[in-house]
């Protein structure tokens, strides 16, 4: 494997996690933030949502001002917002304050998110831009197996404001790493005709490109997925069908395990059949397994077992759906990759937390609402497919000169 690609996604997989982190982390001090500060569980929550809510909608101005800018400058702004709100939660004295220093956390770590397929897409296309990406799914993907067990730690030797200063160390030495060993990929001269009209305009040029909205949305029910299972499953684990919260963490480890894992096949793949086959194919794959867990679901097999399988199976697939969608979504876009990144990144976040909202609030303490979401969301990605892909191959077999 390419020695370069490997550093990129060790130094770009890094920045990225730090926004996942930072909600990763939190999720077991929930209870004792509320106890702290004396809130309710839906004060707290809005802590959450609020940072969430920041991630979305920030994304956007992001990516313009790394056409404009170089993708360093907005980085380190970013990062350097993330800090500041990471030590205004630490030292938060009531609920409130603390949704407010959330949101300012939110903001900055919307750089973390935006940049790095940013900084992909400067450097790599085709099968080199599918083998990084899918490395980076996979410093990515350990953030959920991790970061919970790492919060617990943490909480385990201080009280919850002891987290929020983990996340500003973390800030600052995700700062240090942007500034020594990460290299401006958009220069002086590519950024001469960006400014704020060419960003407005960049917007609009996207919304309405087809493909790239089309490719986009395909990622985006893949994520949405994931999403509602990440949002429901421990509920359905541990309250239906009676794991332990340790058996639980195992299953959850099982698919991601098979997501990231898969997903390492990407550049390999992509190099042998090109990426319109390989998101075909992975597409295919992930609404038949699906589809066919709901099928056995309704036909009244309700087992742990069962769900663990097709899920092992479907998240396989979804392992190489997400990198390869991304890469070629973003291939056309090497002009305006931040604005492509911001728009794709905030696309999927709002779609994914709404569809794990609705899966919420459609929660009978059973499997059954997940189930459902996971093949509806499948079913979209595919029909997406059919209409952005139809049956050409589009093989790109080889790395094109990245703009």
């Amino acid at each position: 494997m390419n020695a370069q690609i490997v550093r990129a996604a060790i130094v770009l997989g890094l920045l990225s996690v730090i926004g996942p982190l930072a909600v990763d982390m939190y999720l077991p001090a929930l209870p004792a933030i509320g106890i702290g500060l004396g809130a309710n569980s839906a004060a707290v929550q809005a802590s959450l949502m609020a940072y969430l809510a920041a991630i979305a909608v920030g994304q956007l101005l992001y990516g313009p001002l790394s056409d404009m800018l170089g993708r360093k400058l907005p980085l380190y702004f970013g990062i350097g917002i993330y800090v500041l709100g990471s030590i205004g939660a630490a030292l938060s004295p009531n609920v409130e304050w603390l949704v407010t220093f959330r949101l300012v956390q939110g903001i900055g770590a919307c750089a973390s998110f935006t940049l790095p397929r940013a900084i992909v897409r400067d450097e790599y296309t085709g099968a080199p831009a599918a083998q990084l990406m899918s490395l980076l799914m996979l410093v990515f993907s350990v953030s959920p197996i991790l970061a919970p067990l790492a919060g617990s730690a943490v909480i385990a030797f201080g009280d919850w404001r002891l987290l929020f200063w983990v996340m500003s160390l973390g800030g600052v030495l995700c700062l240090l790493l942007a500034i020594f060993a990460l290299r401006e990929t958009r220069p002086k001269q590519a950024r001469l005709n960006s400014g704020v009209g060419s960003a407005v305009s960049a917007y609009w040029t996207l919304l309405r490109d087809g493909r790239f909205m089309g490719l986009s949305l395909i990622g985006t029910f893949g994520m949405s997925a994931f999403m509602a299972f990440l949002g429901n499953s421990s509920f359905v684990y541990i309250q239906h069908y009676g794991l332990t919260p340790t058996e639980y963490s195992l299953a959850f480890s099982v698919n991601a395990v098979s997501f990231f894992a898969v997903s390492q096949a990407t550049g390999y793949l992509v190099g042998r059949f090109g990426l319109n086959r390989v998101v075909r194919t992975a597409v295919g794959g992930f609404v038949v397994s699906m589809v066919a867990l709901l099928a056995v679901y309704l036909g009244g097999v309700d087992s742990v077992w069962v769900l663990g399988i097709f899920m092992f199976i479907a998240f396989g697939f979804l392992g190489l759906v997400l990198p390869s969608t991304t890469v070629l979504a973003m291939e056309e876009q090497g002009a305006i990759a931040g604005s492509a990144s911001a728009l794709m990144g905030t696309v999927q976040m709002i779609v994914a937390s709404v569809v794990m909202g609705v899966v919420g609030a459609f929660s009978d303490g059973t499997a059954r609402p997940m189930v459902i979401a996971f093949a509806l969301c499948s079913i979209a990605a595919f029909a997406i497919t059919q209409m952005t892909l139809g049956k050409g191959d589009g093989s790109r077999m080889i790395e094109v000169p990245a703009e």
